[in-house]
């Protein structure tokens, strides 16, 4: 069947399909309505609060047809990486014409308008080799079996229903998104580096060593909205290995000036640790060999433990070879380097580095260096009208119109990205302290600043220390003063008072035991002042991380006090607004308030008190296997929904349903009580940060019955005595039963928003803060909406993605959006509103923080090649065990800031 052109289809209703004949008019669409089944609350309506505006976004309307696509299963019996498969696909298409215009995902499903040639019973199997693979020693190519069976016929007019508001996101319809997904992957994919919703060009590339480089690239998604289909088309970036020897990509790995490859051998003391280091950063590369004749690819599996010249094996004829004299009799010479490392190879064979070489584009599935991440966030930064000309530019290297797959599959492509509806919020009111010269502020683009303001709620430090881990030569004693002086200075100037004028000043050395130096510290103060420290400031050098974590594991996890870190080079002749941006953190710590919402926000509605949480949970980074996920809750303690307290837990890895969120819950409750607030709340709004769309159901399954259930044991465990008849009869006594409001927030989407005006823009050229849209950009049926909510700094800046999938308090469309955004405002250690709302930026904040309730110094240790045990689970079960609770004197704090 020859390409063609997509049928013309309309914005209007779609044609007739199954389901109910349309003659019986509203009556006939008002029983549709009522049939719909959604995983997320059904949409209320539209926003209309805000100033009106148009925006653009990085979405391009495409039409997918009506006619059947057919849906096979592909089956491979050898477990290949996705590239080997898009190959054998390829040849699979030179063998067999009918597949030439049929599309397949790369692991197990293949998609076609037309029917393929698999014979009476849809079921056929095809023997494929992969034309590299040249018979070495005469033996022939390796055949893969790739079989084919028919598994079902895909009705797309369902899934115009869909987008009509008409038809549930039934597996029919997800199943039509899938296909359309794959038909317009398949091109670029056939030529270019890809990951799942993405592919990569060298044009442009970056090194950035060790052995890393970054390429430019596109990210495509074939999405649902109301009434339409749009392809999201994003900028992406690609991390890759460096090309070349791979001798040479071990020496840029380690970054060190001059390298001499032998510093990779075990007898001139290459540490074993280096090895590990190495070993995870080569593991699933692919090399090419090239020797005896003949070409091979090779995947690395391990590094080994001892050079070519000691590493031993037995050949087929039973002679006993070091890997170095056995090249040295293939090749007729012999290593350069034989006593540094080898690799060894997926067929167990061991292979010199100096004999293998890497291709290109082959992208890095692990944990970028932390060292590396600014390099990376500069590369992948534009501004919003550079990054909208690169997607245009991306949209004429895709040529969608020229692709044989789309045009087979009926579909067309815009080439304009879309105009929708937006509106910019107003700011909330914010409200500080007595003393302040305006006690009410409404924030512009976003941000504001603390000149003239006070806390709302100041607190003071009675006595206070300070430890210097800077050498005196760079950070003498008056200089150290003279910071004690100014952070005074700065305490007052916003309301909060440092009674001890000359705290006691100690130099430590940071290669000592940190915890034990604290603690003499404050052992010292109460020798000295008769009483110990409610603060313990800390002056660390530069690259003082370790010192850090150290500190942060002292004050949180052992002793339970205050401690505020600062760095050497900027606390040093610092300037006020540095020291007014330290005590938002610092008063925060101690249990202060720094500004709270003006009550007419409806978060601040006297009649409905309210308890907001935020929940996250962070996952090991690829590759670090055997370790935990840490799980965090985060919730509001107060009237003003400003102080917060935390919950976190290490958890089975990569496991994103929280698994002890009943008992986190329970103690946010219960922290809830032991406030004194005017009334007890009457709703529990819940963000869930971190969850795709694909898991809303199970949220909706797992976590709401837990927040659920610790609602209810909170309330009876208040009722020992009282042994009421029902839990309706507890929830009375206990003046508490609050509706549940759960809304997940996005971050890991690719739309992007432009202004279409200069007016609608901030100074960075990003639309204004507040800019929201719920209308032509979301779901054909559910209540969800993007919400730009921060003032752009560099580059473009990215809307949260809010989805309401659980609402007991009814909440309508304006409302949901007013609250976001007012609590994107009330982040305390910022005078900047956020992306997020504060309580799921805490969460996410607490869960970066976890690795500091480990020991410093202890069994466990969570780099990358630390606590290597032989069994991942009882790896995994050693670091959970090990995590150490949060000090009781900060449960009821905000120590995370």
């Amino acid at each position: 069947m020859p390409p063609r052109n997509a049928p013309r289809r309309g914005q209007g209703p779609p044609r007739g399909g199954g389901g109910p004949a349309r003659g019986g008019g509203a009556g006939v669409e008002a029983y549709l309505l009522s049939t719909l089944r959604t995983i997320g609350v059904r949409r209320p309506g539209f926003g209309t609060g805000g100033k009106h505006v148009q925006t653009i976004v990085n979405a391009f309307p495409v039409e997918v047809p009506d006619e059947a696509i057919i849906h096979y299963d592909a089956i491979i019996p050898d477990r290949l990486p996705a590239r080997l498969n898009m190959q054998l696909y390829g040849r699979l298409q030179a063998m067999v014409p009918a597949f030439k215009s049929a599309v397949y995902d790369t692991k197990k499903n293949i998609y076609s308008i037309n029917p393929l040639p698999l014979g009476p019973n849809d079921a056929a199997s095809f023997d494929v080799t992969l034309e590299q693979d040249g018979p070495p020693s005469g033996r022939p190519p390796k055949v893969y079996q790739f079989k084919v069976t028919k598994v079902a016929e895909i009705n797309t007019e369902l899934l115009h229903r869909f987008i009509a508001g008409q038809q549930s996101l039934d597996n029919s319809v997800f199943t039509a998104i899938m296909a359309f997904n794959v038909v317009i992957r398949m091109r670029p994919n056939e030529k270019h580096p890809f990951n799942v919703r993405s592919f990569f060009v060298p044009q442009g590339k970056r090194p950035i060593g060790n052995g890393i480089e970054l390429w430019h690239g596109y990210f495509q998604s074939v999405r649902p909205s109301q009434n339409k289909m749009y392809i999201n088309l994003d900028i992406a970036t690609g991390v890759m290995y460096k090309d070349g020897r791979l001798i040479d990509l071990c020496l840029e790995f380690f970054g060190r000036p001059n390298p001499n490859p032998n510093m990779l051998s075990p007898q001139r003391g290459f540490p074993d640790r280096e090895r590990h280091r190495l070993q995870r950063f080569l593991t699933g590369v692919r090399v090419i060999t090239k020797h005896g004749g003949r070409t091979r690819a090779h995947v690395i599996k391990k590094v080994t433990t001892e050079g070519a010249n000691a590493r031993m094996f037995t050949t087929r004829e039973g002679q006993t070879l070091s890997v170095a004299n056995y090249f040295k009799t293939t090749l007729g010479k012999a290593l350069q380097f034989p006593d540094i490392v080898c690799v060894e190879v997926g067929s167990g064979a061991v292979m010199p580095l100096e004999l293998c070489s890497v291709p290109p584009g082959q992208i890095m599935r692990k944990q970028i260096p932390a060292e590396k991440t600014s390099e990376v966030v500069d590369f992948a930064r534009l501004k919003p009208p550079q990054r909208l000309d690169t997607i245009r530019q991306g949209l004429q290297l895709l040529q969608y119109g020229q692709s044989e797959y789309v045009r087979s599959f009926g579909m067309n492509v815009t080439e304009t990205p879309m105009t929708v509806k937006a509106r910019i919020l107003e700011a909330p009111v914010l409200k500080y302290g007595e003393g302040s010269r305006q006690n009410t502020i409404k924030p512009a683009n976003g941000q504001w600043n603390m000149r003239d303001k006070k806390f709302f709620v100041p607190k003071s430090v009675k006595q206070w220390v300070i430890v210097v881990y800077e050498s005196d030569r760079r950070f003498p004693l008056n200089v150290a003063q003279d910071m004690a002086t100014a952070f005074r200075d700065g305490a007052s100037s916003v309301g909060m008072k440092i009674e001890e004028l000359h705290p006691l000043i100690f130099y430590e050395n940071g290669q000592g035991n940190i915890g034990e130096q604290l603690r003499n510290a404050g052992k010292a103060c109460y020798n000295a002042k008769k009483v110990g420290p409610d603060l313990i400031v800390v002056v660390l050098p530069e690259g003082g991380n370790q010192i850090y974590t150290a500190v942060k594991h002292f004050g949180d996890v052992t002793m339970g006090v205050v401690t505020q870190c600062l760095k050497s080079q900027k606390c040093n002749r610092a300037k006020m607004q540095y020291w007014a941006n330290v005590m938002l953190k610092l008063n925060a710590k101690l249990g202060g308030i720094n500004n709270i919402l003006q009550a007419s926000v409806a978060l601040r509605d006297p009649n409905n008190p309210t308890i907001v949480m935020g929940a996250d949970v962070n996952h090991p980074a690829p590759g670090a296997e055997g370790r935990p996920s840490f799980a965090t809750l985060v919730g509001s303690i107060d009237d003003t929904t400003a102080l917060y307290t935390a919950e976190c837990r290490a958890q089975e890895g990569r496991v994103e349903m929280i698994q002890d969120l009943q008992r986190c819950a329970r103690l946010q409750l219960a922290s809830t009580q032991v406030q004194k607030r005017s009334r007890p709340p009457t709703r529990l709004i819940f963000y869930r940060d971190g969850v795709s769309e694909g898991q809303f159901q199970q949220v909706l399954d797992n976590e709401l019955p837990k927040i659920k259930s610790a609602l209810y044991v909170q309330i009876f465990i208040k009722l020992p005595l009282l042994k009421p008849a029902s839990l309706a009869d507890a929830c009375q006594e206990m003046k508490m039963n609050p509706k549940i409001t759960l809304i997940v927030v996005g971050k890991r989407h690719h739309i992007r928003m432009f202004p279409t005006s200069p007016a609608d823009a901030d100074n960075s050229e990003n639309c204004q803060a507040g800019t929201t849209i719920d209308e032509g950009l979301g779901h054909p049926t559910e209540f969800d909406y993007y919400q730009l909510t921060h003032g752009g700094l560099l580059g473009t800046s990215r809307p949260a993605h809010y989805s309401v999938i659980y609402d007991d308090n009814k909440f309508s469309a304006d409302a949901i959006q007013e609250l976001s955004f007012a609590l994107c405002h009330v982040y305390a250690r910022s005078t900047r509103s956020v992306s997020i709302p504060a309580p799921v930026y805490y969460a996410d904040i607490v869960c970066s923080r976890a690795k500091n309730h480990y020991t410093p110094g202890g069994d466990v240790d969570l780099s990358e090649t630390g606590t290597q045990v032989s069994n991942l689970e009882d790896q995994a079960a050693a670091i959970r065990q090990a995590y150490r609770p949060l000090h009781a004197n900060m449960a009821n704090r905000m120590y995370f800031m």
